[in-house]
């Protein structure tokens, strides 16, 4: 996917309210992607379930139609319902106004497994389909939980071919429009891609101006696939954050010339490398904040010294690693990539 300030980027379309720009997946039945998703997932998950419902209301009022959630988060349902809502105060006139993406947990990734986790994925959402379907790690658990953390016992290799055919055929029953993979890296995308028949249209992974997958990115655009950033404030307070981007002292003297927030940074500097950013912020004031990034522009400068920051991956996962596991080390899980 091509930088948004590039001559040869295909000419992005606006959607309403805040007029969020979109990208087009891979195919004509595909819908354009919004280059901004409003992201469920905290920690612990679920912790503001009760509240999240008016949260993802107060989103869709001030312009995100974009929204990222998955099995595991515990917000496909409160998603669900203010969709539902929405539709009912007239926010939105239809569904397809909307972009929704899931995720299929590691404990559903198993080739007869697929099919049955996105029926339920669309029972929580109260939807036909969803908009973009994702694998979310590249490993599987033993079948039956939906826990996070999980008992490291439980990871087992993953069935790549046999579930990515799966996937594949929740495309072509229309259970979702699109298919795709999270925290992939080059090689495990390089195996994917040899093997399918229809390659993943997006790899959702951790990127934010202090871990800039440079490499990855490169690798992607040549496949035509989209990269989806997810924590590109750094998600500071979670488990799998880090406060290293919001105190980065070059991004805090460039959000103060620019009169703008660090964060409204890393996101305009997401933008302009391409990629569709996940951003979650349940603060009205800063959701509306997150959104007021299009008008504006990095300067050469500025961007060069972003390019220049020393890199260090937020998460990097230890979780996934075991020695009786699929990956015995970072260096497997991620192949090198971190």
């Amino acid at each position: 996917m091509q930088s948004p300030e590039k001559e040869t980027r295909p000419e992005l379309s606006t959607m309403s309210v805040q007029s969020v720009p979109t990208f087009p997946l891979r195919s004509i039945d595909e819908k354009a992607i919004p280059l901004i998703g409003f992201g469920t997932a905290e920690d612990p998950f679920g912790a503001s379930r009760d509240t999240l419902k008016e949260t993802i209301i107060e989103a869709i009022k001030l312009g995100y139609r974009h929204f990222d959630t998955a099995a595991v988060y515990q917000s496909e349902q409160p998603l669900g319902e203010a969709i539902s809502d929405a539709l009912r105060l007239g926010l939105i006139k239809s569904r397809d106004e909307l972009f929704i993406t899931s995720k299929l947990w590691c404990s559903d990734a198993h080739r007869d497994l697929v099919l049955p986790a996105l029926h339920k994925t669309l029972k929580n959402l109260k939807l036909e389909y969803v908009d973009l379907y994702l694998i979310h790690w590249p490993l599987s658990l033993k079948p039956g939980k939906h826990d996070f953390p999980f008992k490291k016992e439980d990871m087992v290799p993953m069935d790549m071919k046999s579930v990515w055919e799966a996937m594949e055929e929740c495309h072509d029953i229309g259970l979702t429009k699109s298919i795709g993979v999270s925290n992939f890296s080059c090689k495990k995308l390089e195996t994917l891609l040899s093997s399918a028949r229809i390659p993943p249209a997006v790899n959702q992974v951790e990127m934010s101006p202090m871990w800039q997958q440079k490499k990855l990115r490169k690798f992607c655009e040549e496949k035509g696939i989209v990269v989806e950033a997810y924590s590109p404030l750094g998600a500071k307070g979670a488990v799998w954050g880090t406060n290293q981007v919001m105190e980065c002292d070059v991004l805090k003297e460039i959000a103060q010339a620019k009169g703008k927030s660090v964060a409204q940074v890393c996101l305009r500097w997401a933008f302009e490398q391409g990629v569709c950013v996940i951003v979650k912020s349940f603060n009205k004031e800063r959701m509306k904040q997150n959104l007021d990034i299009f008008d504006w522009r990095l300067s050469d400068d500025e961007l060069l010294k972003i390019s220049q920051l020393p890199q260090c991956k937020g998460y990097p996962a230890l979780e996934f690693v075991s020695d009786d596991g699929p990956f015995k080390s970072l260096q497997e899980l991620w192949d090198g990539e971190i």
